[in-house]
């Protein structure tokens, strides 16, 4: 059987055992347990990694997880059989602490909940050992209830070989796909997961480079920015010593305001290599002031998918000029306002009153237009996130700092998606296309500043090549659909006759 398969059939059981445990209730328990499962094998091959290089400078490593609560030192052990055996390792007085558990069938979860999750929440001293504090500083802890079940899954994720290169590079596939099935399987509605197509068309429109700064202010399961390391990755193609250091260390930001997604994208950006991720539990749009801005705390690229529908208090509204409930319109301020001069972004937002809403709405707008050159917008479909639970119709918006705008290109694209029928690359490949010479054809247009001035700032993509296509339904459709109404009219009348 080929390594993949292997590791593809690994992580599925482990999900399967996930799944039918009685503490782990639904999608985000068990991804949320197999996260930092997975989190804690693979760093310590890390470890590994970094302690062998070290000793080959000649220079002393200093353990960022102490060497007993690394992975093999407690998950290889035989918790249900030699249980107090076990546990002396990692106290003082076995005798004592025995004492505190009632099933010593249970002493695994004693461990993780009582003696693990301290340690690593206490970790202090470094960048890395306070990332791996933060880290689980965001989780309860172990939510299974059958210790079987949690030694069966152990036992799963430890056959996958993180030492290996392949079964690493493997599991980050794996990762991301599971990310896609249980936001499905969820609902999250485009929380945490943006279609990973999206996020590649938007990074080849805004070509980020070696030595820019790539910020995602919502970053969810930090898609954006690994696909932003895939591509710079796959431009430089032989990557100098110099250049990875500056691409792992100095590249890639983001925060996520909740606690489950930022777990998630902190695994993602570890399994692909990044070990200590500039990627930070904050919420963006409450946890700084964002009137004055220097130009040291801006970036270069800002890629998002900011969230939409909801509302903030009046406190964060305080932090902008334009005071607002809507999540999308603070998102929009604080992108503006965190993009360097000359930089560039790409944001995903919904077709609703951002785009074409009046008085506090058009403000905004009229500030991006004034201040930022908005020099694409492309509207997708109403079903690229249905996959994910979420029907609204988005557009991608894409400006730059380099003064205000002239005209704006447009493009529609077409086509229709389900959960089943998803957006694939090759989607955007005539987008692409255009949007190099800003062609003008069927489905992409021009619309000069004026023009937008004369809509009051709507910019909304009304494509004026097309005519209004209506669509007919079947006779026999309309029938049924009549005769449909028909009877929810008569069964109203003999309701409001039996109560007369």
């Amino acid at each position: 059987m080929k390594r993949e398969s292997i590791v593809r059939s690994e992580v599925k059981s482990a999900c399967d055992i996930l799944r039918k445990d009685d503490g782990t209730s639904g999608a985000m328990d068990y991804m949320e347990q197999l996260s930092w499962l997975l989190f804690l094998k693979v760093f310590e091959s890390v470890e590994k990694e970094l302690e062998e290089t070290a000793l080959m400078n000649g220079e002393n490593y200093n353990p960022i997880i102490d060497k007993k609560y690394r992975w093999s030192n407690w998950a290889k052990k035989d918790w249900i059989g030699k249980p107090k055996e076990c546990l002396k390792d990692f106290v003082d007085n076995v005798d004592e602490e025995i004492k505190n558990i009632d099933d010593l069938d249970n002493t695994l979860v004693y461990f993780i909940d009582n003696i693990l999750f301290p340690h690593l929440r206490s970790l202090e001293g470094t960048p890395e050992r306070e990332k791996i504090a933060s880290i689980f500083k965001e989780i309860s802890g172990n939510k299974m209830k059958s210790t079987y079940n949690l030694v069966d899954v152990i036992n799963k994720i430890d056959n996958i070989n993180t030492d290996d290169y392949e079964d690493t590079h493997v599991l980050s596939q794996i990762y991301e796909e599971l990310l896609l099935n249980m936001g499905n399987e969820a609902g999250w509605g485009g929380e945490f997961y943006t279609p990973r197509p999206i996020i590649r068309f938007i990074i080849k429109v805004i070509k980020p480079k070696i030595g820019e700064t790539v910020f995602d202010p919502f970053g969810g399961s930090a898609g954006f920015l690994i696909e932003t390391l895939k591509y710079i990755q796959e431009e430089l193609g032989n990557i100098t010593v110099q250049e990875n250091d500056i691409l792992m260390h100095k590249t890639l930001y983001g925060h996520e305001k909740k606690p489950f997604p930022y777990l998630l994208g902190t695994m993602n950006m570890v399994l692909h290599g990044i070990l200590t991720p500039n990627y930070y539990r904050r919420n963006s749009l409450g946890d700084e002031d964002i009137h004055n801005v220097p130009e040291s705390e801006k970036y270069d690229i800002i890629i998002t998918n900011p969230p939409f529908g909801g509302r903030e208090n009046k406190k964060v509204q305080d932090n902008f000029p334009h005071k607002i409930q809507s999540t999308e319109a603070l998102a929009l301020q604080y992108i503006m306002r965190k993009l360097k001069n000359g930089g560039r972004a790409g944001v995903i937002l919904p077709e609703g009153q951002i785009m074409f809403g009046g008085k506090k709405f058009k403000s905004i707008r009229e500030e991006l237009l004034n201040k930022f050159n908005v020099f694409a917008i492309v509207s997708l479909p109403q079903g690229v996130f249905s996959q994910m639970g979420a029907g609204v119709k988005t557009n991608i918006v894409f400006f730059e700092k380099t003064g205000s705008t002239k005209e704006i290109w447009y493009y529609e694209l077409e086509g229709k998606y389900t959960k089943k029928q998803r957006i694939k690359d090759e989607d955007f490949k005539d987008v692409l296309n255009k949007i190099k010479n800003r062609e003008i054809s069927e489905n992409s247009w021009i619309v000069s500043i004026d023009e937008i001035k004369k809509r009051d700032y709507d910019l909304t993509a009304k494509n004026p090549n097309k005519k209004e296509e209506i669509e007919y339904k079947e006779p026999n459709e309309v029938i049924k659909e009549i005769e449909k109404i028909d009877i929810n009219i008569k069964n109203l009348i003999d309701e409001i006759k039996s109560n007369l």
